[in-house]
Parts: C-alpha cells; sequence; structure tokens
C-alpha cells in the first residue's frame, strides 16, 4: 500500500469511520489505525483471512462514496494548503498576528 493511499484512507476514517458499523469500525481501525495485518486481525477477531479482505475493501469502498458525495476530506485539505499559503506569506512579510492565527487555525484542523 503506497504512503499516500495510507494517508488518504486514514482522513476518510478520520472523517467518516463513525458512520461505520462498530464492527467495520474495529477491524477497518485496526488495520489503517494500527497496521495490522489481515492474518493479524483474523486471528485475533477469530474470522477468516478472507473475511478481513473482504471488509477492509468494503469500507474502503463505503468511505470513498462518503466522501465523493460530501467532499469534506477533499475540503479540509484544501483549506490547510490555503492556510499554509497564508503563513508563508506573513512570516515573508513580518505579520506575526497573521502568522499566529494561521497557526492556530493549521491545529484547529
Amino acid at each position: 500500500m503506497k504512503i499516500e493511499s495510507i494517508a488518504e484512507n486514514s482522513l476518510l476514517y478520520d472523517f467518516y469511520g463513525e458512520l461505520l458499523t462498530a464492527h467495520q469500525k474495529e477491524i477497518y481501525g485496526e488495520h489503517i489505525l494500527n497496521d495490522m495485518t489481515a492474518t493479524e486481525i483474523a486471528a485475533e477477531f477469530g474470522i477468516t483471512r478472507q473475511a478481513v479482505h473482504d471488509m477492509i475493501r468494503r469500507c474502503d469502498k463505503i468511505l470513498a462514496d462518503y466522501e465523493a458525495r460530501l467532499h469534506l476530506v477533499e475540503k479540509f485539505v484544501n483549506i490547510r494548503r490555503q492556510v499554509q499559503k497564508i503563513q508563508k506569506l506573513a512570516s515573508g512579510y513580518g505579520a506575526s498576528d497573521i502568522s499566529e492565527i494561521s497557526s492556530e487555525i493549521l491545529e484547529e484542523l
């Protein structure tokens, strides 16, 4: 799995994970947040490795569908990028208030 894909899946889980069922959240969370393999998850939950793979694929699709409809992750990434640009521009002009406010916004995101 590519790092960009891992980061994207992690963001999708952060934004939409609460919309998964408790079982999906547990399994997908172990995979995304704790970097557990399908074999490790299967052993922990007493299910087959194939069931874990199927659940991960299903969750990937569910979360991607939410993002396709709501675009919350896309908006978040764009806002963060814009605030970082503001921060960079402000630091060039010695505008510490703007830099401080943009830092606070980035922390909140």
